[in-house]
């Protein structure tokens, strides 16, 4: 598979890095113009078109940006290059560029997730360790968070034999900061990823990202101890999503950490109490992730690059009477307004630039609330 020319690189960095330009709205741009260069002239004038200007990362920002990466002993990987994980890119809205410290061939071993309470019992500290200890024995990669708890044990069991860490933020924004030495013994034969820039200080809805990320590389994912409400069974729900095994260690009805999993058990979860439990479960998707095509560089298929018509008053006007806040899918769309489905598409994709329009998962749209564009 080819690599991104560094001409190539930096246009994907100022795309991806440019206002409301997300992994899907990337996705879209550059196979529809045919290049992120090309995506990059037409963004503005989209946007104006869909109710508002915005800010185009300039090269600049683009080529500190790579620097700094280069300086911190890390390089970005662009979606369908060789050390991007094939799995993680067969997924929905996978992120076009991962900041990727350490070993990259870590990235594209068979993964398992195993995630858990930040506030871990002992006893749920020490099952995360030696399943990923096992896990790692048996030649699998272990991805998790570093977050304190359940992910710190299970990548400190597991830095042996490879071990996936994935951020919030940026790379110099490491959390907790008690960790720096763990992730430094995590790049000898492991990685530290994340989608997000050097010196990106990570918010709440920045978790659930990364959590689509642990999902994305892993075939199945392990659940020890968690509340309710956690951001684990964020990762336990994104994974099954994705077609993943969802597995989960059984605990005490009386200990609220323990609340999260047992739930995930009674959904049908797959029952954990020990390494072979996992590797029985895994086995069968093995010999289905051979099956997963290699991805191709976005812009770079056999598809041809089409200048689309600019959608007139009209069209816009019955595709937002069409909108709402209740999601609906593309297709939808297409067939109620009665247009070509080129144009549609071009008309959601200006009013995504604008900040007026969110996608959802399976397709669908949703527009957003004026309060929350302005």
């Amino acid at each position: 598979m080819p690599r991104l020319s560094p001409e190539q690189r930096v246009a994907w960095l100022r795309l991806i890095r440019s206002e409301n330009v997300g992994p899907r709205t990337f996705r879209d741009l550059v196979n529809h113009f045919g290049g992120a260069q090309a995506a990059l002239e037409a963004a503005p004038d989209l946007a104006r078109r869909g109710g508002r200007a915005i800010r185009i990362a300039s090269v600049a920002e683009a080529e500190d940006e790579i620097a700094a990466c280069e300086r911190r002993g890390a390089r970005l990987v662009a979606l369908g290059e060789p050390d991007y994980p094939a799995l993680l890119a067969s997924v929905e809205g996978a992120p076009p560029l991962l900041t990727l410290a350490g070993n990259a061939e870590a990235l594209n071993r068979p993964t398992v997730g195993i995630v858990g309470a930040r506030n871990a019992s002992s006893s749920g500290r020490t099952f995360a360790a030696r399943l990923a200890e096992g896990l790692g024995a048996a030649g699998w990669v272990l991805a998790s968070g570093l977050a304190r708890g359940v992910d710190a044990a299970a990548h400190a069991a597991s830095v042996e034999t490879g071990t996936v860490a994935v951020f919030a933020g940026g790379l110099d924004r490491l959390y907790p900061p008690e960790h720096a030495d763990l992730a430094r013994r995590i790049c000898d034969s492991g990685a530290l990823v994340t989608e997000m820039p050097l010196g990106w200080q990570p918010r709440g809805r920045d978790f659930p990202r990364r959590n689509r990320i642990i999902a994305g590389l892993s075939l199945g994912v392990v659940v020890v101890e968690a509340a309710m409400r956690s951001g684990s069974l964020i990762t336990a729900r994104l994974a099954a999503e994705l077609g993943r095994e969802v597995m989960a260690a059984p605990g005490s009805p009386l200990d609220p950490r323990c609340e999260g999993t047992n739930a995930l058990l009674r959904e049908g979860a797959t029952l954990v109490a020990r390494v072979d439990h996992v590797l029985e479960a895994l086995r069968p998707l093995v010999a289905r992730e051979r099956d997963i095509p290699a991805p191709i560089l976005l812009g770079q298929g056999d598809a041809a690059p089409f200048t689309p018509a600019e959608p007139g008053d009209d069209d816009m006007a019955v595709v937002l009477g069409l909108l709402g806040p209740s999601p609906t899918t593309i297709d939808a769309l297409v067939r109620h307004a009665e247009r070509d489905a080129r144009t549609v598409q071009v008309a959601l994709l200006q009013l995504e630039l604008a900040g007026r329009l969110e996608r959802l998962p399976g397709g669908q749209v949703t527009l957003r609330v004026p309060e929350a564009w302005g």
